[in-house]
């Protein structure tokens, strides 16, 4: 048995699987709903078929079913052998009735082997306002299974998760009891995921974009006219996604500093060749745009040492990926001279080595936050594949920035020894939890929407939290 930890994942050995969502019942604790949903490449239902739940406890192919609640515990068998190959993901859900899951105890998932009843992983789910989530997920890798430890949440409800995966739940259900409720009609197709451009912003979208100032919608960014038109088209579609994900926590005018941080050690390499860094930086520019008042983001790269990059601004996003979305490299003999076409303002990448140093950029970015303060809060977006080694100094460092106004979100991009990173949730001994974390197999895989929920589905509750507790005004 695995023990996860938000955001881990483990290779699922068995053919059919049993996931088993466990609480402590009782007086005065919210009912409790487990369903599932059959997802498609794009992260989306092919119709309200593919929602498996207590009033649609069979799906038409067999493979998935519900099989009811016991006190304080509700299963659904999955026959991953029975999933249709359009089938690439089934996701683990829950809802809760007359209270949030901060008010559900002892909330636990656990995926047992169905036919031994052999536990393979169990995820402790850790939960405050939302009132429905997604627990954990089972996704296709490399023509086998793995089951990945979620723990998204919706302040929203169930409405908010169904929308996100494209069902569309009654406004007002029927008094057939608590819990999910029939589904109606499939949601709009969602944006694909990066690279593909995304197409124009759909003619519904309650409001039209904004400069500056209070009130719904999108902010147009300056500098955003000067972008190519497929990126500018990317970009705007991408600001309504990442305000649907504020939206959802209630929190749609929140601002942020954003800043950016690219490991850039040797084992990045072929994601740097490939152009996954530099989507996965066009894709955070948009919440910078949305967050920041003045839409620029500033940026780090590292490996064995920490260099400051030049300040992102939206207009000049084609110009500066070329220039510095680029890979650490070995110290040379004898003279350091730069590069051949080294050109001002980029960074000769000797000097950032090729190790993995987090504790040295996580020292670098809280020394500029501390000498340039601002009245918002900092949102310090972290990519890295892995390999943390500086357990002891980077548990330091980010307990001691729990007093900041920063909250730091790591996302691993599929490796793996994310070390203490992936224990922040539950380490105790801070006044706020000011650490999020999840990994990713394939960033490149997951949807625009998918990516800023997960992005975004801790710093509004941090905001809260630190607010209370005097560390931010």
């Amino acid at each position: 048995m695995t023990t996860l930890s938000k955001g881990a994942n483990v290779p699922v050995p068995a053919s059919a699987v049993r996931a088993v969502l466990d609480w402590s019942a009782g007086p005065g604790v919210p009912d409790v709903d487990a369903s599932a949903l059959l997802l498609t490449r794009g992260g989306r239902v092919r119709s309200d078929d593919d929602f498996v739940f207590y009033n649609q406890p069979l799906h038409a192919s067999g493979a998935v079913s519900h099989l009811g609640k016991q006190p304080g515990s509700e299963s659904l068998d999955v026959r991953l052998g029975a999933l249709g190959p359009d089938v690439e993901r089934v996701a683990l859900c829950a809802s809760a009735d007359g209270g949030t899951f901060g008010q559900v105890p002892g909330l636990c998932l656990r995926l047992l082997d169905a036919a031994s009843g052999a536990e393979l992983a169990r995820f402790d789910i850790a939960a405050g306002t939302e009132t429905a989530l997604v627990g954990g997920e089972l996704y296709r890798r490399d023509g086998g299974w793995k089951f990945r430890a979620v723990g998204q949440g919706y302040a929203s409800g169930l409405a908010g998760l169904a929308t996100d995966f494209g069902i569309s739940v009654d406004e007002e259900p029927p008094a057939a009891g608590p819990g999910p409720q029939p589904v109606t009609t499939p949601a709009p197709a969602p944006a694909p995921p990066f690279p593909p451009p995304a197409p124009p912003a759909p003619p519904s979208w309650p409001a039209p974009e904004r400069t500056g100032g209070g009130g719904p919608g999108p902010r147009l960014t300056k500098g955003e006219e000067r972008l190519p038109v497929d990126m500018r088209k990317r970009l705007s579609l991408r600001k309504q996604q990442v305000l649907v994900s504020l939206s959802k926590h209630g929190v749609p005018e929140l601002r942020a500093r954003v800043v950016l941080v690219l490991d850039a050690s040797g084992s990045m390499s072929t994601l740097y060749r490939r152009g996954t860094v530099a989507g996965v930086a066009e894709r955070m520019v948009a919440v910078a745009a949305q967050l920041d008042d003045d839409g620029e983001m500033q940026a780090w790269t590292f490996a064995t040492n920490p260099a400051r990059l030049p300040d992102l601004a939206v207009g000049d996003l084609p110009q500066w990926l070329a220039l510095h979305v680029r890979v650490g490299q070995i110290f040379g003999f004898g003279r350091r001279k730069p590069p051949r076409g080294l050109v001002p303002g980029q960074i000769d990448m000797r000097t950032v080595g090729i190790q993995n140093e987090e504790q040295k950029v996580i020292a670098e970015v809280r020394a500029f936050v501390r000498a340039h303060p601002t009245p918002d809060p900092t949102l310090v977006l972290f990519f890295s594949d892995g390999g943390v080694h500086r357990n002891r100094e980077i548990e330091q460092e980010l307990r001691a920035a729990a007093e900041e106004p920063v909250f730091w979100q790591f996302v691993g991009l599929g490796s793996s020894q994310y070390g203490v990173l992936e224990r922040f949730d539950t380490m105790p001994g801070r006044r706020v939890d000011n650490v999020g974390f999840f990994a990713v197999d394939d960033i490149e895989q997951i949807s625009d929407q998918e990516l800023y929920d997960r992005v975004l589905s801790e710093f509004p509750s941090w905001v809260r939290a630190a607010r209370q507790a005097g560390i931010l005004r």
